[in-house]
């Protein structure tokens, strides 16, 4: 009898708990660590931040969900992982033993790292359900009083879909009240050129990125370091490709959406061996670490060097796509594990993504996420807009009914024509 524990109920713990469950023994217990008993599906915050969702809409209620998979919910939240004792202490003060521990916490927003940064500062955010509700509030005030917006992402950041995807369905919301010909709008990254995204972009993300803004009238300043933020200001250097600041802005705005930096957790940051200095889990290609065999990582949490040399900090995302291929993996190294058997999986790490620009969008496939690719892909349509909505209404209907499947293999790839890019792949036994 094992106890397995995934720590996180995201996107990632969710998908991970369920294909753990599905190569369980008979005896073996299965418990998600999670602070709260609810999942909110967070690529609809931007829409919850202009009002075309409402957090209800998105939101699932785990307790029953989890119960009738036989799997165990604990919602008091991680103080402390202590691996050198196999435990974790829970917030209240409990403590949880496990056989083995799947890390599936996603980030710690990095808000504190820039003065008057975040919802706490004097930015909106779109990272959680409750932040895109203050931004929405925020919205409605601009459509009554127009000025200038300022979006994009803080240096460090990690995940630039949102940040382009807020921008463009900003400008919708905008367009559709009536108001948008009195907001000026400016996209702020650190990213060196626009569509980079992460990984040193995808197809023609850069083409196809910056002729949308043109064609919206969306200015932009790319190798942008945010310093500070005041009431209704942005200061902002812009660097040289070797660091050394070529302008200085001030950017007024009425409104500002910047998506901040990325670190580890709390419950995890600062053990020797288990991550590095930034907080995220190290892992082997077989998602395990290498310092405690029993611990394994998957999502946004683990640690990935960046694509490539860059004047700031632009981390590499990791997509929902890359995620349950990370799950899957996890689920059949530690269902050999517990067999007695020598892990083998490795998950593929490729990108899939679909970005909605409200009435439009930009989709790209990236296998594998690291360049040179074998499939370097983009395309952009209004079939991108309508497949997010599917992926929403199917991924949620799914995460109610507890099932591991995923949408993706069963919906994106078909639709662009390509096939097992989730497939995991068998090592022979060393």
């Amino acid at each position: 009898m094992s106890h397995i524990v995934v720590l996180g109920a995201g996107l990632g713990g969710l998908l991970m708990a369920y294909e753990m469950k599905a190569r369980l023994e008979k005896g073996d217990h299965l418990t998600v660590i999670n602070r709260g008993s609810t999942y909110s599906f967070v690529p609809s915050n931007p829409w919850v931040a202009v009002g075309w969702r409402q957090p209800d809409d998105i939101v699932v209620d785990l307790g029953p969900v989890l119960r009738s998979r036989g799997i165990t919910l604990r919602p008091e939240g991680a103080k402390r992982v202590d691996p050198n004792h196999n435990r974790i202490e829970l917030d209240d003060g409990t403590m949880i033993d496990y056989d083995y521990l799947i890390v599936a916490t996603g980030p710690d927003l990095a808000f504190d790292e820039i003065p008057g940064f975040g919802p706490d500062g004097h930015t909106q955010s779109v990272c959680q359900t409750d932040h895109a509700l203050a931004a929405k509030t925020a919205f409605d005030k601009l459509v009554k009083a127009p000025g200038p917006v300022v979006i994009g992402a803080a240096q460090g950041a990690s995940c630039y879909g949102p940040a382009y995807e807020f921008a463009f369905i900003l400008e919708t919301a905008l367009r559709n009240a009536r108001v948008r010909d009195r907001v000026p709008m400016t996209f702020v990254t650190p990213e060196p050129y626009i569509g980079h995204l992460g990984l040193d972009g995808v197809g023609d993300t850069k083409g196809l990125i910056e002729s949308a803004m043109r064609e919206r009238h969306i200015k932009w300043i790319t190798n942008a370091r945010t310093t500070r933020v005041e009431a209704g200001k942005l200061h902002v250097e812009e660097v040289n490709d070797d660091g050394s600041v070529k302008a200085v802005h001030e950017l007024p705005f009425a409104f500002s959406m910047l998506l901040p930096a990325f670190r580890g957790v709390s419950a995890v940051a600062g053990i020797e061996g288990l991550t590095n200095p930034r907080g995220f889990i190290i892992i082997d290609k077989h998602q395990r670490n290498p310092t405690f065999p029993n611990i394994f990582g998957i999502g946004v949490c683990v640690a990935i060097p960046p694509v490539g040399k860059t004047p700031l900090a632009v981390g590499v995302p990791k997509t929902g796509f890359m995620i349950e291929s990370m799950a899957t993996a996890t689920a059949e190294n530690i269902a050999a594990l517990l067999k007695g058997e020598t892990p083998k999986a490795v998950a593929t790490w490729n990108a899939v993504c679909l970005a909605d620009f409200g009435d439009d969008g930009i989709a790209f496939v990236a296998q594998p996420q690291i360049p040179p690719r074998n499939v370097n892909w983009s395309s952009q349509g209004y079939w991108v807009h309508a497949a997010k909505v599917g992926f929403e209404k199917y991924f949620l209907r799914k995460i109610r009914q507890g099932k591991a499947d995923t949408f993706y293999e069963n919906l994106v790839l078909d639709m662009l024509g390509i096939k097992k890019l989730k497939d995991i792949h068998l090592e022979a036994a060393d």
